[in-house]
C-alpha cells in the first residue's frame, strides 16, 4: 500500500482521530489504520479502545512525548526497511499540541514520505463555530501554567488584530480567563468550545468579564477538554491615543522605513489607526529633531 514502493521505503502517515464523536474518523483514516504493520500511538491505551472500536487489530505502539526522541529511531529503521507506519495521538490531528514533531522531522530527513491524512482537529472546529473572524488568526496552544508566564505571553498578543486560539486544561481555565480579562479587556469578545462534538458539547460567546462570571457560577464548565477563543484588538473608531507597544513597534520601523510606510506596517500589525500612527510617527520624528 505504500506510496514510497518505488524507492523501497516505508511511508509515515500522520492520521487524524476523533476528537469525541467516533463517528467523525474517515473511511481513509480507517482503511490506513488497517493497512499499515504499525501504529504510533501517544496513549496506547486510550488508542486501544478506538482501535477495538472499529475492529482493528494493527500492532501499536508508544510515541509519547517522553520517549519521541529516543524511540524515533526504531520507527525509522522500520520505515526504511519497507514497512508503513501511522502516527495517531489520542485525539484529533498528530503534532497539533500533541506529540509527533520529532518523528516527522526524522522521518523527512531519512527521505522517508510523510502523508497527512486530514480529520479532526479542535481548534479549527471552535474556530468554525465560534463567530468571531477566520480569514486571520493565531494558535497559542497551551498558555504557561505558571501565572506570571502566562500573563507575559498574553501580553506579547494583546495588541494583535488577529482573532486569538488557545487550548486550556479545565482546572486552570478560570484562571486564564481571569488573566484574559485583565490583560486583554473586561470588554473584549471571547468565545469557549468546549467537549466538541461530545454529548455536552458548549460553545458560549461573551465578553471576557462576562465569560469569567459564568465559568465561576457553573463547575460544569470547567470540566472536559477547552478551547478558548478571543477576537483579535480593535482599536475604538475615535482612539488617537498609541500604547506603548505600538509606539515601540512604530519606532523600529521608522528606523528603516518613512512614517507613512513605518505606519501602514504597524497598523497591519497592532490594528491601532493607520492615521493615529502616522499622526504620532509626524510628531515623534519632530521632537527627536
Amino acid at each position: 500500500m505504500s506510496t514510497s514502493e518505488s524507492n523501497g521505503l516505508g511511508t509515515l502517515y500522520v492520521v487524524a482521530t476523533p476528537i469525541g464523536n467516533l463517528e467523525d474518523i474517515s473511511a481513509r483514516a480507517l482503511r490506513v489504520l488497517t493497512e499499515v504493520s504499525l501504529i504510533a500511538a501517544e496513549d496506547t491505551r486510550h488508542s486501544t479502545r478506538l482501535l477495538q472500536h472499529f475492529g482493528i487489530r494493527t500492532p501499536l505502539v508508544a510515541c509519547h512525548e517522553h520517549n519521541e526522541r529516543e524511540e524515533g529511531g526504531r520507527f525509522i529503521t522500520r520505515l526504511l526497511a519497507g514497512e508503513d507506519i501511522a502516527l495517531i495521538s489520542d485525539a484529533g490531528t498528530p503534532l497539533i499540541s500533541d506529540p509527533g514533531y520529532h518523528l516527522v522531522r526524522q522521518a523527512r530527513a531519512a527521505q522517508v514520505q510523510v502523508v497527512p491524512v486530514p480529520g479532526a482537529c479542535a481548534l479549527i472546529a471552535a474556530l468554525s463555530a465560534a463567530g468571531l473572524p477566520s480569514d486571520r488568526f493565531v494558535f497559542e496552544g497551551f498558555l504557561p501554567a505558571k501565572q506570571v508566564a502566562r500573563c507575559t505571553r498574553l501580553e506579547t498578543v494583546k495588541a494583535d488584530s488577529r482573532t486569538l486560539i488557545f487550548y486550556e486544561a479545565p482546572h486552570r481555565l478560570l484562571d486564564s480567563v481571569a488573566d484574559m480579562r485583565d490583560i486583554f479587556g473586561a470588554e473584549r469578545q471571547a468565545v469557549l468550545a468546549r467537549e466538541l462534538s461530545k454529548a455536552f458539547e458548549t460553545i458560549k460567546g461573551l465578553p471576557l468579564q462576562e465569560m469569567y462570571d459564568w465559568i465561576a457560577a457553573d463547575s460544569n464548565q470547567q470540566r472536559g477538554e477547552c478551547v478558548i477563543l478571543v477576537a483579535g484588538y480593535q482599536a475604538p473608531d475615535d482612539a488617537d491615543e498609541v500604547q506603548p507597544e505600538a509606539q515601540r513597534i512604530l519606532e523600529l520601523l521608522m528606523a528603516e522605513l518613512p512614517p507613512k510606510r513605518a505606519a501602514g506596517l504597524a497598523a497591519q500589525i497592532t490594528g491601532v489607526r493607520k492615521n493615529a500612527l502616522y499622526q504620532w510617527a509626524l510628531a515623534n520624528k519632530t521632537s527627536k529633531g
